[in-house]
């Protein structure tokens, strides 16, 4: 007797169209399944080809790093109880006066895991109101930044401190997670949950995956973090470019650079972002460097007042290289960005303000630097 697979195979034998189908299709799927196996992580970064056609389609990226006034964190801003869009629509407004087209936001995970689909409905109300003043997002995940003394948790946040900068920022995910692989699965469901949301909404400008990934504060390791987090974003491949910002040239003011994070995010990342808020010259030669990788390039981060890092002095250049110009800061708030890095509880109002452009009230800080970015950013032959 011949079993059932006999009789398949002898009919395989017997019916040569059939079997050269049946070849035909296993060969197929053997040749996919190969080329998903070899598939290297440069095949998931976009070509340099792509990366400018991108750039080429956007107006010039001008913009700021936005934290609304009522918010001391991310949790402040984003839950529930705290999230007011009157407040966000106004601010909003006085981006869109002196002619900014992006904002930079930060997301927290601990957000997504008390409440997924309630924080992704505040997202899409920021999204609106972000369209409807003509502004994109870049939105960003992780960061080693903030207030790694204390235990944060949703609810009531803490008052700001008087005099210091940036006080009750939140790390995210914090040394623990980032020193723990075993709960990274959480977060690898809730960076492609966010990623598969809006991974085709083209009012976001582009991802920040990770925050400064070589400022290791707190003891915050991310050298294998990072790979992790730029292979869950790849599963997902959303139609807006990943990138995570350089921190700092590597040697300047004598930092000990992990050229190892340097040379990761910018030959995986799809567009060179970076960080700067030394004097102009500095600003000069970190483009310099950068451009190295021939990719477009914005500067995610800079305005430092008191460093001689300031509208007057940096935006020219900026806009010179056709680089990417998104400030720190743009209403005076609970984070107390006007006080530089360093000052103590109690110190005095500065004079001259570190970051932000608007005091709550919506009257600008130096009406001569409204007068200024409005000039530049209008004028494209500037």
């Amino acid at each position: 007797m011949i079993d059932n697979m006999g009789l398949i195979q002898l009919r395989q034998i017997c019916n040569p169209v059939s079997n050269m189908r049946q070849l035909m299709i296993t060969t197929a799927v053997l040749l996919l399944a190969l080329v998903s196996c070899s598939r290297t992580p440069e095949e998931k970064v976009w070509s340099v080809e792509k990366a400018d056609e991108w750039y080429s389609s956007q107006e010039w990226p001008v913009g700021c790093n936005y934290v609304p006034s009522y918010a001391i964190n991310q949790y402040e801003f984003w839950q529930e109880e705290t999230f007011n869009p009157e407040i966000i629509d106004k601010e909003m407004g006085m981006a869109e006066s002196i002619g900014f087209n992006t904002l930079r936001i930060y997301l927290h995970e601990g957000l997504w895991y008390a409440d997924k689909d309630g924080f992704k409905s505040r997202i899409n109300e920021f999204l609106d109101l972000a369209e409807s003043h003509g502004l994109k997002l870049i939105v960003t995940f992780f960061t080693n930044g903030g207030n790694h003394d204390r235990e944060f948790s949703l609810g009531p946040q803490p008052q700001p401190r008087p005099g210091q900068h940036n006080s009750n920022w939140i790390p995210s995910p914090g040394k623990k997670v980032i020193d723990d692989p075993s709960q990274w699965p959480r977060l690898k469901a809730y960076v492609q949950d966010i990623l598969r949301t809006y991974k085709d909404d083209d009012r976001i400008l582009y991802w920040c995956l990770c925050n400064e990934p070589e400022n290791f504060k707190n003891g915050c390791d991310v050298k294998d973090f990072m790979p992790a987090v730029y292979e869950w974003a790849w599963e997902v491949r959303p139609s807006q470019p990943l990138s995570s910002p350089v921190w700092q040239r590597p040697g300047i003011h004598g930092t000990s650079t992990k050229l190892d994070l340097v040379s990761f995010i910018c030959t995986k990342s799809d567009i060179v972002t970076f960080h700067c808020y030394s004097k102009p010259e500095e600003v000069r030669k970190m483009i310099q460097m950068l451009s190295r990788f021939d990719r477009p390039m914005i500067c995610q981060e800079y305005l430092a007042r008191t460093n001689g890092n300031t509208f007057f002095s940096v935006l020219p250049i900026l806009k010179e290289n056709n680089v990417g110009a998104i400030n720190w800061g743009l209403v005076n708030n609970k984070c107390n960005f006007h006080y530089p890095w360093g000052h103590k509880e109690g110190d005095p109002e500065p004079e001259v303000w570190f970051h932000d452009i608007f005091r709550s009230d919506g009257t600008p800080y130096d009406p001569a630097e409204i007068e200024f970015l409005k000039e530049m950013i209008q004028d494209p032959e500037d």
